[in-house]
């Protein structure tokens, strides 16, 4: 293929997926690219762990729960937490307190970061990330990653009781 034939194929692919984002929403309001950037960044970052790790076994049941919980705490933790704000800050704006110490952020409006503030915000999409990287280092450092796992299990842990206390307080007070 010829630079120039190359070239048109690049345009023809752009002008494919400009009128797919707008057939998907006239407004122009999805991100379609951006998430399509993120699918591949995704996708290459699995598959090049994987390719490191090849075939290690299969993870046993208690890991599987253990990563569950892990990747809950880690990923509200990093797309919710007051404390990992100045992570988000670069793509997202402040709108308000959202829960015991969480906050409420949206995505920033321009094009390159409100795919990613849009990911970083939301505990779902950030969770695919986490359980991902996790079960990569249960793989590559297993002991390592057990244990910072085990930590932050117990941090879900504590927050719950945390918050079955303070409700429980709240009941027998009349609060």
């Amino acid at each position: 293929m010829t630079r120039t034939s190359e070239g048109g194929a690049v345009s023809r692919v752009k002008g494919v997926l400009r009128r797919v984002e707008h057939t998907y929403a006239e407004d122009g309001g999805r991100p379609i690219r951006g998430y399509l950037v993120a699918m591949s960044a995704f996708a290459a970052y699995t598959t090049g762990w994987a390719l490191v790790v090849r075939r290690r076994g299969r993870p046993a049941p208690w890991d599987v729960a253990l990563t569950a919980v892990a990747t809950f705490r880690l990923s509200r933790l990093l797309s919710k937490g007051s404390v990992t704000s100045p992570l988000r800050a670069p793509f997202t704006t402040f709108v308000g307190p959202q829960g015991p110490a969480e906050l409420h952020e949206e995505a920033r409006s321009d094009d390159h970061r409100a795919t990613v503030g849009e990911l970083v915000t939301c505990p779902f999409c950030v969770s695919v990330w986490v359980a991902s990287s996790l079960t990569a280092g249960q793989l590559l450092w297993p002991r390592a990653t057990r244990t910072a796992m085990g930590a932050v299990t117990a941090l879900a842990g504590a927050d719950a009781l945390q918050l079955t206390y303070g409700a429980l307080v709240d009941r027998t007070t009349g609060d």
